[in-house]
């Protein structure tokens, strides 16, 4: 979620930005097909969080945990599948990264791709990333390579949730997800057998707008570190980020296309998720640039041109981005390593806003890669 405030506090003047608002961290029609079943060993109330009749609820979900350094830290997934006597194929799908991100958003298009009778039975999983959604929170140090090893951890893990799909496997990333799959790609820490990246972005809320020149990294680094202190950190952050007002403002801004989109019942939702236990420590690094796949556009284009040849890309670029958000978007328009680019309705979040659509794109996708080879 973007920040709509100028950052500063009485004691520490040197972390005034001179901005009233600053982009989006991220960056409904649903067809309802046959009944979903959902596999997994936790089941949860989601009545409180919930969309309503936009986004299906999955009954049953389950929770893995990763060990980062000497921690376990429980992480939040669910699995959408189709009853089928065929052995599936997976599907990997990653939130957009934002404070207010969740597997919720990917929950349409899991249910449509999944139900879909094509020549593959696809089995699709959505993971909450450490630090955000549902997931654990722990106050760790937050930057792209922790983002990174816990992608590559969680698909690599030999017992892990798709421990089943070697060889075998799709990623689904939306915004700065998108980037991270493809760095981990890159770096052959991962080998999916596709990749779409749905509103990719690289550069976090604060550098986009003001760069990263040394003065902006100082102040960058002072404003991280007060939002992780507990008492003035928690006071920032209810202020700039956990409100329903600024939450509801960024989103009929610049996250979602349409304002009308934007209902009472959704920004609760979201809401609720910005007063989760140590809910503040991952936007903190996400704001100001520390998770970052990249630096710069070249590097950004230098990522997929290296899986040229190598892993079908499919990018989906949206008609309302914000304009810098947008510019990245369109670099990718014809760029080496981009197998297939496409527009849709929506700004930064289309899979939850135009989940139809998006689901249509993709499944395309999927159909041209992998259908006819069965």
């Amino acid at each position: 979620m973007a920040i709509s405030a100028a950052f500063f506090t009485s004691s520490s003047p040197s972390l005034t930005l001179p901005c009233k608002t600053h982009k989006p961290f991220y960056s409904h029609n649903v067809c309802y097909l046959k009944p979903l079943k959902v596999r997994a060993s936790t089941t949860l109330d989601y009545s409180k969080v919930s969309l309503g009749d936009k986004t299906p609820n999955p009954s049953k979900t389950s929770n893995w945990q990763w060990k980062f350094k000497d921690n376990y830290v429980n992480i939040y997934y669910e699995e959408h599948v189709r009853e089928s006597s065929d052995p599936p194929k997976n599907i990997l799908m990653m939130p957009t990264i934002s404070d207010v991100s969740t597997v919720e958003e990917w929950r349409s298009v899991a249910r449509d791709i999944v139900q879909r009778a094509g020549e593959v039975n696809w089995r699709a999983t959505i993971v909450d990333w450490p630090g955000l959604g549902y997931s654990d929170r722990p106050k760790i140090d937050y930057n792209a390579d922790v983002l990174e090893k816990f992608l590559v951890d969680f698909i690599n893990a030999p017992n892990g949730p798709i421990s089943d799909s070697e060889n075998n496997l799709v990623v689904f990333g939306g915004g700065h997800a998108a980037t991270i799959t493809v760095r981990a790609a890159k770096k052959g820490l991962v080998k999916p057998m596709a990749i779409a990246a749905v509103a990719p972005t690289w550069s976090g809320p604060l550098p986009i707008v003001f760069g990263r020149d040394s003065s902006m990294e100082t102040r960058y680094g002072l404003l991280r570190g007060t939002l992780r202190t507990p008492a003035v950190g928690w006071m920032m952050y209810n202020i700039l980020v956990s409100n329903e007002k600024a939450i509801e403002s960024q989103y009929k801004s610049h996250v979602y296309a349409n304002p009308d989109n934007v209902t009472p019942g959704f920004i609760e939702s979201r809401y609720a998720l910005t007063k989760r236990k140590g809910a503040r420590y991952l936007p903190a690094a996400f704001l100001t640039g520390l998770l970052d796949p990249v630096q710069s556009r070249e590097e950004f284009l230098e990522l997929f041109a290296n899986l040229e040849g190598k892993t079908p890309m499919l990018v989906v670029s949206t008609e309302g981005s914000p304009k810098r958000s947008k510019a990245e978007m369109e670099a990718l328009k014809g760029a080496k390593g981009v197998s297939k680019f496409v527009e849709v309705p929506g700004a930064l979040l289309p899979q939850e806003e135009y989940p139809t659509m998006v689901a249509e794109e993709l499944y395309q996708f999927l159909q041209e890669n992998f259908e006819s080879k069965v």
